[in-house]
């Protein structure tokens, strides 16, 4: 079946999925494709849980009118969301990055959503599979869609684009991660700077960081909106305060605005100024801005503040790379409190790198003189330290631990790769 026969189902049906264990009424099931399963053999129990069709590639599971074969369902997933982006004609911005980019597209969507109806990507559906569902999840009220790009291979950021066919683009930063998909840091930024290419090419503009020396010169023949710390750029900021929350002073027309927030950390001020940049182009008022960043609560262990009776805990162990790593450990050695905590987890993905980028953190921690430090994973494991640090192999180990020397009166920052599952030692530091 061609696409635009397709499209005329989907209208009828605009409901899509690819889970078999979640089913609406008269829902589109697509039968995704992985290493470890064949969503293929599960159409006909998405059949009998109330989906209207089934879009299948092998033809041994078509039985009947309710399936429609394609030659290939995660294409044709794909081509059905840039068929139905293009019918939609919105605005669409994407937003990419090696850090803080589901921050900034949280804090963007919050902004737009007091003048617009937004939708935008949820949780961290940012890849060729949640890039086009989300698309496909916009209808003739959307107003303006905010696609969050995520890639850890070459070309990723490309084959996004020409889906989702964005006409604005912010990269929040590159830095160190991934490595082990992307071979090198010049991997990393030709991948990431794909969304200044896209946008480039087809005369779209980018929300630029123009404090960022990289972004800067990717982003040379690009229609530019800066923000950043100068007055010269159409939005400019400055930190106002990072005692317990974040502060940004902004400038708007009219004069300083200060927009406060429910965010931990001097890094996430480039978010902050980034939404309110997005805001301030689509004028959204100031004021409503203002409330928008406010109103937003981190979720998800991103820069979250969390009080217990005997902690404080800043939470920030969704994900982790030397870069953010840092960004984080910098902003803690800076925060003004004697009774701080460390408890890092190894970060993933680095490859070669691994092991050097895990010891520079090391050396990092003893030259703050940090004393109470806790490192979890095989690869801090085999770091050399000249001071006194707990190691374990696994977080269960350190619960284990905790479980009989539990740490009390601190403030502690938690970061790490998700994989090693930090969040498992919350409720043994209350």
């Amino acid at each position: 079946m061609n696409i635009p026969d397709l499209y005329l189902i989907y209208l009828n049906h605009p409901i899509i999925t690819t889970d078999s264990r979640n089913i609406p009424v008269n829902s589109i099931f697509f039968a995704l494709k992985g290493d470890n399963f064949n969503g293929n053999v599960y159409a006909a129990d998405a059949i009998s849980k109330g989906a209207a069709f089934a879009i299948i590639d092998e033809t041994e599971y078509a039985t009947d009118d309710h399936y429609i074969m394609v030659d290939d369902v995660l294409l044709c997933l794909q081509q059905l969301a840039r068929y139905h982006r293009d019918q939609l004609g919105l605005p669409i911005l994407a937003i990419t990055g090696t850090n803080g980019k589901t921050t900034t597209k949280e804090l963007i969507a919050i902004v737009l959503s007091k003048k617009f109806r937004v939708n935008y990507t949820h949780g961290n559906l940012n890849n060729h599979i949640g890039v086009p569902l989300t698309i496909l999840s916009m209808n003739r009220d959307t107003e303006i869609g905010v696609i969050e790009m995520g890639a850890n291979h070459p070309r990723e950021i490309d084959i996004l684009c020409n889906i989702a066919n964005p006409d604005y683009g912010i990269i929040t930063n590159i830095g160190m991660a991934h490595l082990e998909g992307f071979g090198s840091f010049e991997g990393i930024v030709k991948t990431k700077s794909e969304l200044y290419d896209y946008l480039r090419n087809k005369s779209g503009k980018c929300f630029l960081n123009a404090d960022n020396t990289l972004l800067v010169q990717q982003a040379k023949g690009l229609e530019q909106i800066s923000y950043g710390k100068s007055t010269d750029y159409f939005m400019a900021g400055e930190l106002a305060s990072t005692d317990n929350y974040l502060i940004v002073n902004a400038l708007f027309p009219k004069g300083w605005l200060y927009l406060k927030s429910k965010l931990v950390g001097n890094y996430n001020f480039e978010n902050m100024l980034a939404a309110a940049c997005v805001g301030k182009f689509f004028k959204v008022d100031p004021l409503q801005i203002q409330e928008a960043l406010a109103e937003y609560q981190p979720s998800n262990n991103r820069s979250q503040m969390i009080r217990k009776e005997k902690n404080t805990i800043i939470m920030d162990a969704y994900n982790a790379n030397p870069t953010s790593m840092m960004a984080a450990l910098s902003n803690f050695s800076d925060m003004n409190n004697d009774n701080k905590c460390l408890v890092l987890g190894d970060m993933l993905e680095l490859g070669n790198a691994s092991s050097e980028e895990h010891q520079k953190i090391v050396d990092y921690i003893e030259e703050q003189n940090f004393t109470d430090v806790f490192l979890v994973g095989p690869q801090f494991l085999n770091t050399t330290c000249h001071t006194k640090k707990e190691k374990f192999e696994h977080v269960e180990l350190l619960s284990n631990y905790l479980k009989t020397q539990p740490i009390e009166n601190k403030i502690i920052l938690i970061k790490g790769s998700r994989g090693i599952h930090l969040e498992k030692i919350l409720d043994l530091l209350s």
